[in-house]
C-alpha cells in the first residue's frame, strides 16, 4: 500500500480555520464515527490500523518515530483498534512498546489472535507470548487466526473470557476461497466478531457473509480494504470523480474505505499504514457523510469502467 498510494494521498483537509490576530488557528478535527458492538452495546470507532508488514520491524529509532506517531494521530482522531498477531513478525512487540512509551494502553483496543496451528497447551502459551510482546496482562479482543485448530482454540479463549482477560472472542480470515467455511463457523459457533475481507474490488463476502454476520449479531472488522494496493494501483493518474463529493471523499483512500463503511454490517476497517499522513487520511474516511447504496453500485461501475 505505501508504495502506490502516495501518488494519490492529496492535501488532508482540515476544518474550521480561522484568522485571529493574524494568527491562523485551526480547529481540531471531529472524532470519526462509532458503531455498537452488538453483543454488548460498547460503541467501536469505524477506523482503526492493521500492523501485519507496516509494524514488522527490527525498532531502530528511525523505524519506531514514524509508527509511534501513527498510533498518536489514530487516538488522538478517535480511533482506538489496533489488530495485530503473533505470525506478524515483530508487530505486537513493537506495538507493545510504542503503546507503553505513548502511556496509551487505556486508548487502545487490542485485537490479536492464536495464529498456531498445535494443541491447546501451544495456543495457551501463545496467547501469554502475546500478551508478554503487547505490555499487557489483558485483550479487547482475541480471535482464531484462519480458522486454524478451530475448536480447541475456541474453547481457551472462551476460558479466558470467563477470566475476564479478554472482553470478546472472534474468528479470521483473508481467503474468500474459505468463506464457505467461515460460513458454516458464523451459524454454528456463539462468537462476538468476525474480520474478514473486503473491498470495493474483492466483494465476495457481500452476499452471505456480511448479511449472516449481521443477522447473528457479529461485530465486524475488515482486513485488505484496499485489496493490498491493487485499488490505488487501478486508479493510477486519475483524479476523484466529481460526485465523490457527495458523500465527503477527499482523497483515494478515503473512497476505498467510505465504500466498505456503506456497508450496514461493517463494525470497523483497520488499513495497515506506517506512514502518519496515511492514518490521518484514514480517520477522514470516517467522518462525515457516507455513500448510500445507490453510491455504491455507482462506484462498483466506476472501478470495473476502468
Amino acid at each position: 500500500m505505501d508504495v502506490t498510494r502516495k501518488e494519490f494521498l492529496g492535501l488532508t483537509a482540515a476544518s474550521g480555520a480561522a484568522l485571529i490576530l493574524g494568527a491562523q488557528v485551526m480547529a481540531a478535527p471531529a472524532p470519526v464515527a462509532q458503531r455498537k458492538i452488538p453483543k454488548s452495546g460498547e460503541m467501536l470507532p469505524v477506523i482503526g490500523l492493521g500492523t501485519a508488514r507496516t509494524f514488522d520491524v527490527e525498532g531502530t529509532p528511525e523505524e519506531l518515530a514514524p509508527r509511534k506517531e501513527v498510533l498518536r494521530r489514530l487516538f488522538e482522531g478517535g480511533g482506538s483498534v489496533v489488530d495485530s498477531a503473533p505470525s506478524y513478525g515483530e508487530a505486537e512487540r513493537i506495538v507493545g512498546e510504542l503503546l507503553s512509551s505513548l502511556g496509551a494502553r487505556d486508548k487502545a483496543f487490542i485485537a490479536t489472535k492464536i495464529t498456531t496451528r498445535g494443541d491447546r497447551d501451544e495456543g495457551i502459551q501463545s496467547m501469554k507470548d502475546s500478551a508478554t510482546r503487547l505490555k499487557t496482562d489483558h485483550f479487547e479482543l482475541m480471535q482464531v487466526h484462519n480458522l486454524k485448530n478451530l475448536k480447541t482454540h475456541l474453547k481457551s479463549i472462551r476460558e479466558l473470557r470467563d477470566s475476564e482477560k479478554t472482553k470478546y472472542v472472534g474468528v479470521t480470515h483473508f481467503r474468500p476461497g474459505a468463506y464457505d467455511r467461515l460460513e458454516k463457523v458464523l451459524k454454528s459457533e456463539p462468537l462476538d466478531f468476525v474480520q474478514l475481507k473486503y473491498s470495493l474490488s474483492t466483494r465476495e463476502a457481500e452476499d452471505r457473509l456480511l448479511p449472516l454476520a449481521r443477522d447473528k449479531g457479529l461485530a465486524v472488522l475488515i482486513n485488505r480494504p484496499y485489496d493490498l494496493g491493487r485499488l490505488f494501483r487501478a486508479v493510477k493518474g486519475k483524479s476523484l470523480p466529481p460526485w465523490a463529493a457527495e458523500f465527503g471523499a477527499e482523497s483515494w483512500g478515503q473512497f476505498f474505505l467510505k465504500f466498505i463503511l456503506g456497508h450496514d454490517a461493517v463494525t470497523c476497517v483497520i488499513p495497515g499504514t506506517r506512514k502518519p499522513k496515511h492514518m490521518t487520511d484514514n480517520l477522514g474516511a470516517g467522518r462525515g457523510p457516507l455513500p448510500n447504496s445507490k453510491q455504491r453500485q455507482q462506484m462498483i461501475r466506476f472501478l470495473e469502467g476502468l
